[in-house]
């Protein structure tokens, strides 16, 4: 009878040939643990969570490298699944062959999470959080639940997302919060343009975060970066529908840590309402936003593709101040395609704190196809090099 535990020692030849990759440290041993011997069922029904959780609990435990395996079928996790360190493993691998089900409601702030760990990678797999029921009960005005995020890290750090599927989250997609060094490639994220708040990427507090060769379509921002948010790159990301990547919204507390440090390049921008943003709230801040470089990126139809808004309020009760977000050394290069609004350049900026240092640098956006497309400054100084259009407003 196989052990119930399926707590195995194998060789890194043996993973290739199981799982086609190793985990870190090719001449140790590695545990493997198969959530379906731990009593998870693929039948899409069963709640499962227990079981990884209790696959969790042996990895954190083990002092080797460790992979926590979920084969083909789908795999029902009814309760938030909370994955928390300190573990006294460092090397801790989730591949994932199958899909990762949510229930159609659910109350928890986070379906998935982790929290204090170190040396977590996930690698394939889909999370599907089912999230259509809940979008339809929060547009007719039902007391509903607010949704939860798919997949959020917090406190963590040496991370790494790769393959990773999420599927029509609840609300955003993935979080990543107060962590260091964390690497996300080849994932895929999607929801219809029309679903609330399902941002795919959301980062705050933290540094080292890459983002690299990821598809996100949503209904919300493909990216968005929170306050305290530094050393952050991303590449050759492909967004549409959504809104964009949004530096912000900046503002929401007076004491807010800035962000810096942010490179985007590579990114295609397709029929989103926004390209390269920056927003705040016109309120009192010790925010701020610098060193920031957005380059060769393309627009096709975008209603607005390059945009600083100082005076973000998308709903009733504005503060109507001036904001504190002092905004900085921000740099776009190589900035091509279309707009589906006439003002393809819009800097509105704050009286108070005046965008300063901005740089446009070979930028070429018509409007609807051939016509001309304009720009507009508010409180904005900056320069203009080579061949800028529609002509800078500096």
């Amino acid at each position: 009878m196989a052990n119930p535990m399926f707590n195995l020692l194998v060789s890194p030849l043996l993973l290739v040939l199981i799982f086609g990759s190793t985990t870190s440290g090719s001449s140790a041993s590695v545990v493997v643990y198969n959530v379906v011997s731990m009593g998870a069922r693929p039948d899409g029904r069963t709640d499962s969570t227990k079981a990884f959780l209790d696959a969790w609990e042996a990895a954190c435990a083990s002092v080797r490298s460790a992979v926590i395996y979920v084969p083909r079928g789908q795999f029902l996790l009814r309760n938030a699944a909370t994955f928390k360190g300190q573990c006294r493993n460092s090397d801790i691998t989730f591949r994932i062959d199958g899909v990762l089900l949510s229930p159609p409601y659910f109350s928890d702030d986070h379906w998935i999470s982790f929290q204090y760990v170190k040396g977590v990678s996930i690698y394939g797999g889909t999370l599907d959080a089912q999230g259509s029921a809940l979008w339809a009960c929060r547009t007719e005005g039902h007391n509903c639940p607010k949704g939860a995020t798919s997949l959020f890290f917090s406190n963590s750090e040496d991370i790494v997302i790769n393959g990773l599927e999420s599927v029509n989250s609840k609300m955003f997609h993935i979080v990543i919060d107060g962590c260091k060094n964390v690497d996300v490639r080849g994932v895929l994220v999607k929801a219809p343009g029309d679903s609330p708040n399902t941002d795919g990427i959301h980062v705050q507090q933290s540094t080292g975060v890459t983002i690299m060769r990821s598809g996100i379509h949503t209904g919300d921002d493909c990216i968005s970066v929170g306050p305290g948010t530094s050393n952050l790159w991303i590449e050759q990301v492909d967004c549409g529908p959504g809104h964009g990547i949004s530096i912000g919204s900046l503002a929401k507390s007076y004491d807010e840590p800035g962000v810096q440090n942010v490179t985007v390049k590579g990114v295609a921008f397709r029929g989103t309402t926004n390209g390269l943003r920056i927003k705040a709230w016109g309120r009192p801040s010790k925010g701020f936003v610098r060193n920031v470089l957005f380059q060769h990126a393309y627009m096709s139809n975008v209603e607005n593709p390059i945009v600083i808004d100082q005076n973000y309020c998308p709903h009733d009760h504005c503060p109507h101040e001036g904001s504190g977000v002092a905004i900085s050394h921000v740099t776009y290069e190589d900035i091509r395609g279309t707009s589906a609004t006439q003002v393809a350049v819009k800097f509105d900026c704050s009286p108070r704190n005046p965008c300063t240092g901005i740089r446009l640098m070979d930028v070429k956006l018509s409007y609807n196809g051939n016509h001309a497309a304009l720009s507009s400054c508010s409180h904005a100084d900056g320069t203009a090099y080579g061949f800028v259009i529609p002509a800078s407003c500096f």
